[in-house]
């Protein structure tokens, strides 16, 4: 563990990968692909089956327009990460660490540093939940062996980050083709789904269907997504001329539009699939996802579909925690200038994922997994606004974005996405309160 001056972001695989010249769009658009989709696995984590689970059970596809207003707010914040790691060379920890106080900087990575084990618990959960589903392996073991997979990202990190996109466009790409199929098996009202993603007025007048909305866009936009974007942005070697970082802003929102359009599939497939398979046939208070996979395959008649829903959620705990340490280096190197070996960094992030999983389980029973994962998101919650306020700003601030400024146009839209994003966690974390307090 070592001190050092100011570094690149993630400067073992800093510019490590080469752009082609030349105009060739697709050549382009394949080199700058990939960090999007490290990205869009914070986007359909096991954080948030259970929410997409329960509103689709219990409102059929009336909250699908809340999924596609959440993903639309997550693109246009990925956006600004990509303008700012581009423009400025630094990513979202550097940058609070160079305009904030020292004790405000360190106030945001305790924060971001508690965001990022939440997130963890809720990654090594889903992975947990799914060995247990699969193949029968208790809770408690299933959390030990998902500690493994420090060794497959420290096994791919050596071998070039290349290596680590491939892996999560693989385990992102699973997810995507095993909700295709457990659409195809539930066959949904089409027009229903249209109408879904048109907004109803019955989300505000129902403080049920409210509520549930509120959790789907406060559990979308993860904090380290975007520490995590504004560092990884900076793998690709463009030329450090104004044209070319206008080229590298382009492609790499473009790169991250594409890879959420498909978070946005993975997450309306979650609740149609509950629409179809669990409201239709009156089963409407299915929120916990052993209980979704325990009747899909009885449901819809296909012995399959729960073996398929399984998988998808194994390769989404799979795919998201590795991000979760990626991010943690990220925030520790900008916050602090202070590094940790990458195995002894994943190490301790798992432990403050797995002490609380452990604990849980061993003292409230395997049926607290569900309680956790909602913790989990309240956490996330909290800790949101306190990622993208400094994003907003930084990025509208001419001194320090020069001519990539943020236009008039996305100011106002990007600090209205803030401010809807913290009023509607702050209210989210204000019922989840209310509600643990006094449960009747």
């Amino acid at each position: 563990m070592t001190f050092f001056n100011r570094q690149p972001s993630l400067p073992e695989v800093h510019r490590s990968i080469p752009i082609p010249k030349g105009n060739n769009f697709w050549r382009k658009l394949l080199a700058y692909g990939g960090p999007g989709y490290l990205v869009s696995v914070g986007y359909m984590d096991p954080g948030n089956w259970a929410t997409d689970i329960a509103g689709g059970s219990r409102f059929g596809y009336t909250l699908l327009s809340v999924i596609l207003l959440s993903n639309l707010m997550a693109i246009l914040l990925q956006s600004l990460c990509v303008r700012l790691g581009v423009a400025t060379g630094k990513d979202l920890a550097q940058a609070c660490r160079d305009y904030f106080s020292p004790r405000v900087s360190f106030v945001l990575w305790i924060l971001c540093e508690i965001a990022i084990a939440a997130c963890d618990l809720a990654e090594l959960l889903g992975s947990a939940i799914a060995l247990n589903l699969l193949f029968g392996l208790p809770l408690v073991w299933g959390v030990c062996v998902t500690a493994l997979d420090v060794l497959a990202l420290l096994f791919l990190q050596g071998k070039g980050f290349r290596y680590v996109e491939a892996l999560v466009i693989v385990l992102v790409s699973t997810i995507g083709c095993c909700f295709a199929a457990e659409i195809f098996f539930a066959r949904p009202d089409i027009g229903g789904v249209l109408a879904g993603y048109v907004p109803n007025h019955q989300i505000i007048q129902n403080p049920d269907m409210l509520y549930l909305a509120i959790g789907i866009l406060g559990a979308t936009v993860m904090p380290h997504n975007l520490y995590l974007h504004s560092s990884i942005v900076q793998t690709r070697a463009w030329q450090p001329t104004i044209q070319k970082r206008w080229e590298a802003i382009k492609f790499g929102t473009l790169d991250s539009t594409i890879a959420l359009s498909l978070a946005l599939f993975i997450n309306s497939a979650i609740l149609i699939v509950a629409a179809a398979t669990f409201h239709t046939s009156g089963n409407h208070q299915v929120a916990e996802i052993q209980d979704a996979y325990q009747l899909l395959s009885p449901l819809l008649g296909v012995s399959a579909a729960s073996a398929i829903f399984g998988v998808a959620l194994l390769a989404s705990g799979q795919s998201s925690t590795l991000t979760a340490t990626l991010a943690g280096q990220i925030v520790m190197e900008g916050f602090l200038q202070f590094r940790l070996p990458p195995w002894l960094r994943r190490l301790a992030t798992r432990a403050l994922a797995i002490i609380p999983a452990l604990i849980a389980i061993a003292y409230f029973g395997e049926q607290s997994t569900g309680h956790l994962l909602v913790f989990s998101q309240v956490i996330l919650s909290l800790q949101l606004s306190f990622a993208v306020v400094p994003l907003v700003m930084f990025t509208s601030d001419r001194r320090l974005m020069g001519e990539f400024v943020n236009p008039f146009w996305l100011k106002v839209s990007a600090w209205a996405v803030a401010v809807i994003i913290g009023g509607l966690n702050a209210w989210l974390l204000i019922q989840t309160a209310i509600n643990w307090l006094y449960p009747g």
